[in-house]
């Protein structure tokens, strides 16, 4: 008597978030999955920072995660990157997620449900709420040469300046769906083949603007960043980077310069990119001295 093995779906949507020292917040977030879908999801956690007594391992394990132990620190973007090449290759959509996020109620379901209506949609991203209850202005458009170099020259000493009053400009907050030039990494779904038609997440952006990126080139390959404010997800906090500030004010500079530099890279702008790589270092180093000012 021969016996047929039952068929198993392809999870609808593959949900994929980086684990550095994320012991404190990572459970939530896991508990949170299962609530934001009606549809087989499947989850895999790429750790930057496996430790001997394997408590990531574990907390992915006991909620039927799966567990991409890195053998390098390969940042948020390049965690990531991997940990999407781990899921099964037929999954169309992936939830990108910061894992000091928690999912609301069917917010998965509702950024696909957005998303499938058109074909050119390749990120949709929900509103994303801080621990207060407050929305954060997370679909912006994309930061132009002027208002980076204005911001990073003039924040400091005219702190009513308009090139910082423009960067630092609060999103659309009506409840309506819209285009945005760049979706928050801390949550957003991708269309997969989009995702890696463009190479998913640019290594070099090892912390700070990969979303940016991320937003910029999918956008000039022809496709659609959408925020969905329907769905809703709670981000709690930035837990990975509390303990070194100094070094994550640099680093978000270094990424600002990187991002401004290779969007208006021509020979002739060289002047305007010195102008903006000295402006940016010396408000790190301003920052970094008197903390809290930015």
């Amino acid at each position: 008597m021969s016996s047929v093995a039952a068929h198993v779906p392809v999870p609808a949507v593959g949900v994929v978030t980086v684990s550095y020292g994320s012991e404190d917040v990572l459970a939530r977030f896991l508990d949170s999955v299962p609530r934001s879908s009606t549809r087989a999801l499947a989850v895999v956690i790429a750790d930057n920072r496996p430790v001997a007594n394997g408590t990531i391992e574990q907390i992915a394990g006991s909620r039927g995660a799966s567990y991409l132990p890195m053998d390098d620190n390969l940042g948020y973007g390049g965690g990531l990157n991997a940990a999407v090449a781990a899921l099964d290759p037929a999954i169309e959509w992936v939830l990108l997620s910061n894992p000091d996020v928690e999912l609301g109620i069917g917010a998965v379901d509702t950024l696909l449900d957005a998303a499938s209506t058109d074909p050119k949609i390749a990120a949709i991203g929900p509103r994303v709420l801080t621990p207060k209850g407050e929305t954060y202005p997370s679909a912006r458009a994309i930061p132009s040469l002027r208002t980076g170099i204005g911001h990073a020259i003039f924040a400091n000493v005219w702190t009513s300046n308009p090139w910082t009053r423009a960067y630092r400009r609060d999103a659309d907050y009506s409840p309506a769906q819209r285009e945005a030039g760049w979706l928050s990494g801390s949550c957003l779904l991708v269309r997969r083949d989009a995702f890696a038609e463009i190479g998913g997440f640019d290594s070099a952006f090892f912390m700070y603007f990969e979303d940016v990126d991320l937003g910029y080139r999918l956008g000039r390959a022809g496709y659609k960043n959408m925020y969905e404010p329907a769905a809703v997800v709670t981000h709690t906090g930035a837990h990975a980077t509390t303990s070194d500030s100094a070094r994550m004010i640099i680093a978000h500079h270094e990424s600002a310069r990187r991002f401004l530099s290779r969007k208006y890279s021509r020979w002739y702008l060289f002047p305007v990119r010195a102008a903006l790589t000295v402006g940016l270092r010396l408000r790190a180093a301003a920052l970094t001295r008197h903390p809290g000012h930015h």
